[in-house]
């Protein structure tokens, strides 16, 4: 329910906090005191669109927030977290509105979208007013409002499950035919193509393999020449390694005689021969590594020419060729086994399609039954609200042959107003004063059903009194039993019934401005108000001892 309404610089409102509680409360006050100043404040909060006329003059914004206090499991709760929006504990909305036009809108202090701020709005308030182009008088929820009095949002759901169903199973008969088709005209190409590459037996990745490997081979090439001049100069007949070998052998045998002067370079001469003994086993390990058969880098050469070309020839990288191999295969597969398959197909088609139907005709027998009791309860509510000559009439109409996500009903709520007139559209046929005493006895008939947390209703005592003011209370009273209940009201037989009495009020304020105050009134100040209710601008002890009266009885 609505906790909190802050308002600041909207209109005549400088700065105002309400508190609201369960139940019925009523905000009364004289012609032009800023009664339709609050509901725009808080139709604002709750996404409605943005207007610079509404920021206060003189100032550069304005600025409403709607604190509600819901249950966890309430469905804006899961909106929310849908919508990446923090939940935890109260629900508050928020809207900035500048003097530029602009606005800026906020859930729980997150920045949203206008959007987003009015759809989470439309699930925690419903306002109805003679007015009103929203909630019960929108053709689009009447069968939702429908499956919500018979409690049939199960079946519907199970519906929605049942067409998605039979939807992608035509869709499965419709592109397999389309494959068909296809494969059908391109037969010759395709069997063609998957002999060709099933010859070819492409794999994923080769491509860079081999051309790896040819790089390496190719710069192996390059060097083995070299490899070769080197390992034939310390190894061949030209080798300087043994006259070497001869020469220190020389020189060991008379290193005796001449010690200190021959034992150097003996044993520098010594490390040469073992490290050109070293240089040539290296050499000719390298050159034991640069062998290859020079077939091979044809092989290779020859192999990556035929992926390239068959990548070419077909328009797709060579690491995607097997897949394509892959596909046209079971192209070829779905023409020569097609028929069965698509047969196949058509059967669960029918079959899902079937159970679609089975299942939206149970629940359009459900809702042509819950549609005369709707129209009954309804009917009900109408004599006391000086309707008693109207009808409500829910027109149902089902079309197997046009089915739907939500079945094969259209529902749209109908009235007549008089006998002898022709029934239409609610929105439509009934004036002002008979729409929203419509709306009323809708929205008693429903109950909590499918409602939001709080009902605003504007004025909707507007034309009436005396009996019709006073069933029109009594119904309010009723909702509030269920749901929160704020009305905009002239009629005191409705104010008496209210638990919280807010009276809206214009004070001057200097220099030559004014002013919207509103304030919760105790009893005694609601029996003065009422009493002006029942009065006009004397109040009379008279009109006081019927305030006194009509607060008593309601109470009782």
């Amino acid at each position: 329910m609505l906790v909190t309404l802050s308002i600041r610089d909207i209109v005549l409102i400088d700065r105002l906090d309400l508190d609201f509680t369960a139940g019925m409360s009523v905000l009364t006050g004289e012609t032009g005191a800023g009664k339709s100043i609050l509901l725009d404040s808080l139709s604002l909060a709750l996404g409605a669109r943005g207007d610079a006329d509404l920021v206060r003059h003189g100032e550069p914004q304005g600025q409403v927030s709607a604190v509600f206090d819901v249950a966890a499991d309430h469905p804006v709760r899961a909106f929310l977290q849908k919508n990446d929006v923090d939940d935890d504990g109260d629900i508050i909305l928020r809207r900035i509105q500048t003097a530029d036009g602009r606005t800026r809108a906020f859930v729980n202090d997150q920045p949203v979208s206008a959007g987003l701020l009015r759809q989470a709005g439309g699930l925690l308030v419903e306002i109805h007013g003679q007015h009103d182009d929203r909630a019960l008088v929108d053709p689009e929820s009447h069968r939702a409002l429908i499956d919500v009095f018979g409690g049939l949002l199960g079946d519907s759901e199970a519906v929605g499950k049942a067409y998605s169903a039979f939807k992608a199973a035509d869709k499965a008969v419709t592109e397999h035919e389309k494959r068909i088709e296809v494969a059908r005209n391109e037969a010759d190409f395709l069997r063609s193509s998957v002999e060709e590459l099933s010859g070819l037996r492409p794999e994923t990745g080769e491509e860079d393999q081999l051309a790896a490997r040819r790089t390496d081979m190719m710069q192996v090439e390059k060097i083995a020449g070299d490899l070769n001049d080197a390992f034939d100069t310390l190894n061949g007949s030209a080798s300087p390694i043994p006259e070497l070998a001869s020469l220190l052998r020389r020189l060991e045998r008379k290193a005796d005689q001449v010690p200190v002067l021959l034992a150097p370079p003996v044993r520098t001469l010594a490390e040469a021969l073992d490290l050109l003994e070293d240089t040539r086993g290296s050499l000719e390990s390298a050159l034991r590594e640069t062998e290859f058969d020079p077939r091979e880098l044809e092989a290779v050469e020859e192999r990556l020419f035929a992926l390239r070309a068959a990548s070419r020839k077909y328009s797709v990288p060579v690491d995607d060729l097997a897949m394509l191999r892959e596909r046209m295969a079971g192209d070829l597969a779905d023409l020569d086994a097609g028929e069965d398959k698509l047969a196949a197909l058509a059967e669960a088609a029918a079959m899902a399609r079937a159970d679609y139907d089975k299942k939206a005709a149970s629940l359009s027998e459900k809702r042509h039954k819950t549609a005369r009791a709707l129209e009954k309860a309804v009917a009900a509510e109408l004599p006391d609200l000086k309707l008693e000559r109207a009808r409500f009439i829910v027109e149902l109409q089902s079309d197997p042959q046009t089915p739907g996500r939500s079945g094969i009903d259209q529902v749209e709520f109908h009235v007549q107003t008089n006998p002898g007139t022709r029934p239409g559209p609610m929105m439509k046929v009934a004036s002002g004063g008979e729409l929203s005493r419509f709306l009323l006895a809708l929205k008693v008939s429903l109950a909590d059903k499918g409602s939001a947390p709080t009902l605003v209703f504007d004025e909707i005592d507007t034309g009436v009194g005396g009996a019709v003011a006073e069933a029109i209370g009594v119904r309010l009273a009723r909702l509030a039993s269920k749901v929160q209940v704020l009305t905009v009201t002239h009629a005191p037989q409705v104010a008496a019934r209210a638990e919280g009495h807010f009276l809206i009020a214009k004070e001057a304020m200097k220099p030559d401005r004014v002013a919207t105050r509103v304030r919760r009134i105790d009893e005694s100040h609601r029996r003065e108000e009422i009493a002006r209710m029942l009065a006009g601008s004397v109040i009379t002890d008279e009109a006081r001892a019927a305030a006194g009266k009509l607060l008593t009885e309601t109470a009782g």
